[in-house]
C-alpha cells in the first residue's frame, strides 16, 4: 500500500511540474499503466465479440492468415515498441461488406472491416492502414484520450483498488459511445507518419497511404454510406495527403513498382474473399 500512495504523490508531482509549463498534462502525460492499458483492450473486445450482429468476425482461416502476415511484417520494424506487452497484437477481420473502416483499441486490439479489404488495390495499400492502426496503439492516442476525460482521480481509484469495477464501467462507456474509434486531427496526423515510418523498414512501399487517400477522395461522394464510419472516426483532407506526399519527398522514397505494391498478389487474395 506504502508503494501504491508514493506512486501516486510522484505522479501527482510530475502533473504540477509538466503543468508549470503552461500545457495540459494530456500533451505530455499517459497516466494509465500499460497492464491496464492491455486489461482495457481485453475487455473491449471481449464485448465486441459479443456483439455478433454489428461485429460479425470473418471465420476464414486463409484470409485472417494472410492479412496476419502483412500486420507481422509492419510489428517487424525495429520502431515497433509494444509488441511484447501487447501480447504480440491482435488482428480480426469484421465480415461487413458494407463498411470501409479499420480501427484499433487501446492494447493492441486492431479489427479491419471485410469492406476495407475488399477496397484496397495492393498489400502495401494494406498494410498502409494497418500501420496506421498499430500507430495509434504504439503512441497510445485512445489512452491518452482517456487521460485528459477521467484524470488522475480515476488512476488513484484503480492504483489503490478502491473501485474494482473501474475498468469495466470505463470499457463500457467506450464502447456504447464508440469513443475509442475517434482520434484528435493531431492523433491522425501522427498515425499517417508512424505508419511511413514502420513500411520503411518492410518489403512494401512506404507511401501507399497516398493511394488510399486518393480512393477515398474519388469514391466517397459516390457512396456516403460506406465511408461514413470512416470519414467520421478518420477525418481526411488535403494537408494529410500533403503530409504523406512530404515524407515520400523527403525520405527520397522512388516510385512504387509492382515489387513492393504487390498489386498482383493481392488481386488474387481479394477475389477468393
Amino acid at each position: 500500500m506504502k508503494q501504491k500512495v508514493l506512486y501516486i504523490i510522484m505522479l501527482w508531482f510530475t502533473v504540477v511540474l509538466t503543468a508549470c509549463d503552461g500545457d495540459t498534462v494530456s500533451d505530455y502525460l499517459d497516466i494509465y499503466p500499460i497492464s491496464d492499458e492491455l486489461a482495457l483492450g481485453m475487455q473491449l473486445d471481449s464485448q465486441i465479440m459479443a456483439n455478433t450482429q454489428e461485429y460479425p468476425i470473418l471465420q476464414n482461416a486463409t484470409a485472417n492468415a494472410y492479412v496476419r502476415a502483412i500486420m507481422d511484417e509492419i510489428l517487424s520494424s525495429p520502431k515497433i515498441k509494444y509488441l511484447t506487452q501487447f501480447n504480440g497484437y491482435s488482428i480480426k477481420i469484421v465480415n461487413r461488406d458494407d463498411i470501409v473502416n479499420a480501427f484499433a483499441t487501446p492494447g493492441g486490439f486492431i479489427y479491419v472491416y471485410s469492406g476495407l479489404l475488399k477496397f484496397v488495390e495492393s498489400k502495401a495499400e494494406l498494410a498502409a492502414v494497418l500501420a496506421h492502426e498499430i500507430a495509434h496503439c504504439e503512441r497510445r492516442h485512445s489512452t491518452k484520450a482517456m487521460t485528459k476525460q477521467y484524470g488522475i482521480s480515476l488512476l488513484t481509484q484503480l492504483v489503490l483498488g478502491s473501485d474494482p469495477s473501474a475498468w469495466e464501467s470505463i470499457a463500457a462507456n467506450l464502447f456504447t459511445n464508440g469513443g475509442m474509434l475517434y482520434n484528435s486531427r493531431e492523433n491522425e496526423y501522427e498515425a499517417d507518419e508512424y505508419s511511413f515510418k514502420y513500411l520503411q523498414s518492410t518489403k512494401y512501399y512506404a507511401g501507399a497511404m497516398i493511394y488510399f487517400f486518393n480512393r477515398c477522395s474519388s469514391q466517397s461522394a459516390s457512396k456516403p454510406s460506406v465511408f461514413e464510419q470512416l470519414l467520421s472516426t478518420h477525418p481526411q483532407d488535403a494537408d494529410r495527403i500533403a503530409a504523406v506526399e512530404k515524407l515520400i519527398k523527403n525520405n527520397n522514397i522512388a516510385a512504387p513498382t509492382e515489387a513492393n505494391l504487390f498489386s498482383s498478389d493481392y488481386a488474387t487474395f481479394k477475389a477468393k474473399l
